[in-house]
């Protein structure tokens, strides 16, 4: 038989496996579903990755809510003049990540539990704190929502991950965690 020719007969399907060839589907199909349980093991009981809750949103609505936080809870301005909030414990904190910039800067205190709302305001961004192991795509319309508990103080950094423009190696936000 040649390779350049069609098969003689075209129902290749119906003929019976070689050994070694049924042994490699096995072994494929093994390696696959041990992949995927690890995968659901890790998740669960790995405290590798968040589980976020996830809700549609638009943009007004989530600039209105975190223009809201951002009036009642502004402790002061930094540098670049972006507001920094320290919001109460156990309240909604929310950031917006947009063109090429994450918005308003968070102080949380250490220990204290906060829901954090995350959103893009315009392109695909990606929200990775430094130097911890919370990564998270931002995706515009919708609204991830993570309830996080700061156990150590320092400044953390937010970095964008998600190729976003030209801009996209200056997007760095900040999250100060006090005692």
């Amino acid at each position: 038989m040649s390779a350049i020719l069609p098969p003689a007969e075209r129902l290749w399907w119906k003929h019976p496996l070689d050994r070694v060839e049924g042994a490699w589907i096995a072994i494929a199909f093994a390696w696959c579903m041990i992949l995927f349980f690890m995968m659901v093991f890790w998740h669960i009981y790995g405290n590798q990755n968040l589980s976020t809750e996830t809700y549609k949103t638009r943009p007004d609505q989530f600039l209105e809510k975190t223009q809201a936080m951002v009036d009642q809870h502004t402790v002061r301005m930094d540098a670049q003049q972006t507001p920094v909030v320290a919001p109460p414990p156990g309240s909604d904190v929310y950031l917006i990540a947009r063109l090429w910039s994450f918005w308003p800067i968070i102080e949380f205190e250490k220990d204290q539990t906060y829901r954090l709302h995350l959103t893009s305001m315009d392109y695909n961004h990606g929200f990775s704190l430094q130097p911890t192991n919370i990564n998270i795509q931002m995706v515009p319309g919708y609204e991830h929502v993570i309830t996080v508990t700061p156990n150590q103080s320092g400044v953390f950094s937010v970095v964008c991950n998600e190729f976003c423009g030209i801009g996209h190696h200056l997007m760095v936000g900040r999250i100060y965690v006090r005692e």
